[in-house]
């Protein structure tokens, strides 16, 4: 009973300024006519970050970011025409199988043979590129004893990239004169983590972040498969063994729960009332949780990663989007 007043107020202040500065991020789009309040939000908590540096007593609340980034994911799935999906889904499917495969086996043997990484950081480069991102790196590590090292030098790989595509992939799509869903499915396929491709996607268009959200959450389907693998890869020499249990701890959950708002919105008499209230309560959690992606966003990372793991996901990343655009085009 004690722990939870504490924890609210442990909580309040950083929720407060992920709410504060996701209003000012709303103004800002709207008055100034550009933009999306995404990018506001993403650049007002970089900014914060990297300027002036988070007080320990905002860091709980903003870190819970993440918990509003699944559950306005979730609501998201209103928005979903199953019509759209059904259609699509065995196409954005397959693709995702073969991107996933592919982008392991290209990260492990570039790693490896190509710019001579040791030990587990492979392993964690490739999960963390191929899947989704960090929370990849992190499931994975957990299963194959990778060392702190090993660890710090995948994430701030990935993190550094999740920056740098955020970017990259709205100008490149807009250069490319692509459509909003096959810029949606090609981010979300290409790019790392669920938030920077969602960012990338709305700041697009509606329907890009979308249809990113959508490709991306299939991609994220695959992490328990993946750990299972590697586990059982590793566990050769290891006490630990891959399990059906091991799978449902890694699957991301609230992909659930999407399809089951998606399933709800779409039941014939739901209300256009209904669906527009809950989009627009996933729009304002997106905004909140992009400041406190934002906040995690850190230059000096830039600074820190090594140039080999660098330049292995710089050259994956080039060719996976450049395999990813030629398939969708063909495909889609």
């Amino acid at each position: 009973m004690g722990d939870g007043p504490r924890s609210t107020r442990t909580l309040l202040p950083g929720l407060l300024l992920l709410v504060s500065l996701g209003v000012a991020a709303k103004l800002s789009a709207s008055f100034l006519g550009w933009g999306t309040p995404l990018i506001f939000a993403v650049l007002f908590g970089a900014l914060l970050s990297n300027t002036y540096g988070l007080p320990e007593s905002l860091e709980p609340g903003v870190d819970a970011y993440k918990l509003l980034l699944e559950v306005g994911i979730v609501l998201l799935g209103a928005s979903i025409s199953l019509s759209d999906v059904i259609d699509a889904g065995p196409r954005i499917l397959g693709l995702t199988v073969a991107v996933v495969a592919f982008g392991i086996l290209v990260v492990e043997f570039l790693a490896r043979y190509v710019f001579g990484l040791t030990g587990r950081t492979p392993a964690l480069l490739a999960t963390g590129s191929s899947i989704c991102g960090v929370s990849a790196v992190l499931a994975v590590a957990g299963t194959i004893d990778a060392s702190e090292n090993d660890i710090a030098y995948a994430t701030a790989t990935i993190l550094v990239f999740d920056a740098l595509t955020l970017v990259a992939f709205p100008i490149a799509g807009s250069v490319l004169d692509m459509s909003s869903v096959s810029f949606g499915i090609w981010s979300g396929l290409s790019m790392f983590s669920t938030g920077p491709v969602a960012a990338a996607g709305f700041a697009y268009s509606q329907t890009a972040g979308e249809w990113a959200t959508l490709t991306k959450l299939t991609r994220n389907s695959l992490i328990g498969l993946v750990v299972l693998a590697y586990s059982f890869s590793y566990s050769l020499n290891s006490d630990e063994r891959a399990s059906p249990r091991m799978f449902w701890e890694q699957f991301p959950k609230f992909l659930v729960g999407f399809f089951l708002v998606a399933a709800i919105a779409n039941l014939p008499g739901i209300s256009t009332g209904f669906v527009d209230t809950v989009g627009m309560a996933s729009d304002w959690l997106f905004v909140f949780a992009f400041v406190g992606l934002g906040c995690g966003i850190q230059t000096k990372n830039l600074r820190q990663t090594g140039v080999r793991p660098f330049l292995t996901v710089l050259f994956y990343l080039l060719i996976i989007s450049t395999v990813s655009l030629f398939a969708i085009r063909v495909i889609f």
